[in-house]
Formats: C-alpha cells, sequence, structure tokens
C-alpha cells in the first residue's frame, strides 16, 4: 500500500503561512523555513506589545499632567492627592484630555484640588 502524502493540507498550511507573511521583507515573505519563525515571533511580539500599550498610554497621561500641573506650581502628586481628598473622580486619561485641550477647566480642576 502507498504511502499517504499530505498534498492538500500541506497546501493549506502553506497558503495560510503566505497570507500571514503578505509584507514581510525578503524571504521572510517567500520561503517557507523562514516564514515559520517571523510569523512566530510576530505573534509574540503583538501578544506582548498589546499588554505594553496600555502601560505606554498611562506613562504619556501622567507626563502630560505632571507638565500641566507644574506649568500651575503644584506638583502631580500632591495635584492626585488633592483630587482624591476633594472627591473628584476623572481618570487620567480625561485629565490628561482637559490638560490639553481645555486649560481652563484644567485650571479650575487644579484650583480645587490644591483647596
Amino acid at each position: 500500500m502507498p504511502r499517504a502524502t499530505l498534498g492538500a493540507a500541506r497546501a493549506r498550511r502553506k497558503r495560510r503561512l503566505r497570507a500571514a507573511t503578505k509584507g514581510y521583507f525578503l524571504s521572510r515573505s517567500k520561503q517557507t523555513r523562514t516564514m515559520i519563525p517571523a510569523v512566530l515571533r510576530a505573534g509574540m511580539s503583538a501578544y506582548r506589545d498589546r499588554r505594553r500599550k496600555k502601560r505606554e498610554f498611562r506613562s504619556l497621561w501622567v507626563i502630560r499632567i505632571t507638565a500641566a500641573c507644574r506649568a500651575r506650581g503644584v506638583s502631580y502628586s500632591r495635584f492626585m492627592a488633592g483630587l482624591r481628598n476633594a472627591s473628584i473622580a476623572l481618570n487620567r486619561k480625561m485629565l490628561s484630555e482637559l490638560a490639553v485641550a481645555d486649560e481652563a477647566a484644567f485650571d479650575k480642576i487644579v484650583a480645587l484640588a490644591t483647596a
């Protein structure tokens, strides 16, 4: 009895790989041997960076709030403590948006937090 080959399954696997590596540089999009590690590494990087993105955005918001607070003569930590004491529940994302887009509103919030 002849040995069965992986004809259709292998073709399907390669087709899937080729689709995943579309746009990759040189042999990473052409040769199966270099496609496989490229796809695996891309997947690992994507997984890791989906989590890292959240950290980076929070850090960006904190930097923006810090800069806006310093311009108004108050430190970030005192400002955040003042917000907590004044029972103002605004997250860092909204605070940074206010600091960038609506300075008058941010001035009022700083006044409430320092009072």
